[in-house]
Order: structure tokens, then sequence, then C-alpha cells
């Protein structure tokens, strides 16, 4: 997901964080957001002004920020949030089925960096 987004954000303002780290911990805290106790790769939270957002709501707000046709997806938002999130856990279900699974984690070369929260 990491390598996808920063891919498509040309802008480059989305930052990243594993949610087991203390970065993350220390993000969520800052606006009241406590990360469940048990952590899957399925889930991502996007921290956006005072508020987090989880599953499909963080997977909008993310779409929002890449280039285009990416933030076209927002025109889901007009769907109850239980029936995307629904969809949203379908998609984290099979998305190594569709896409594929890398062998090893991201090491961000010295330019993304600044990307990767510490």
């Amino acid at each position: 997901m990491v390598r996808f987004v920063i891919a498509r954000d040309p802008h480059a303002q989305c930052r990243f964080a594993a949610l087991q780290s203390e970065a993350a911990r220390a993000a969520c805290a800052k606006v009241g957001y406590e990360l469940p106790a048990f952590n899957t790769p399925s889930t991502i939270v996007v921290i956006e002004g005072d508020r987090a957002l989880e599953r499909s709501d963080a997977a909008l707000a993310i779409a929002r920020r890449m280039s285009f046709p990416w933030p076209m997806f927002g025109v889901f938002r007009v769907l109850p949030r239980g029936l995307r999130d629904a969809l949203y856990r379908f998609v984290a279900r099979n998305r190594y089925r569709w896409f594929g699974r890398a062998e090893a984690c991201m090491v961000p070369r010295a330019e993304l960096q600044e990307r990767f929260l510490d």
C-alpha cells in the first residue's frame, strides 16, 4: 500500500508509520484515538486534522490526495459507512490475490525518508 500511495501522491502529502510503532501511537494519542490491541495488516488509520479515520474513511482520505483518477473514488462517500467498510474488508481480504505480495518490506530511499515518521 505504501509503494502504491507514494507513486500516486504527487505533492508528497502522505506520511507513513507502522501501526505498531511509537510514532503511530503518539500521532493517534495526539488526536485522542486509541489503537486497537491487535492491529492487522488490513487496518489503515489516517490522521486528518484533529481526528483519526479508519477503514473506508481512511482509504477515501488517501485517495483524495492521490493523482487522477483516484480522487474520483470520493463518490463512494455517499454510501453508508457500513457498506463502504464491508467493501473495504472484501478488498483487504483479497488484495494479495489480486495485486500480489512483496517478498520484503520497502526500505525507503534517502529521498523518501522524510515521508516516514520515526
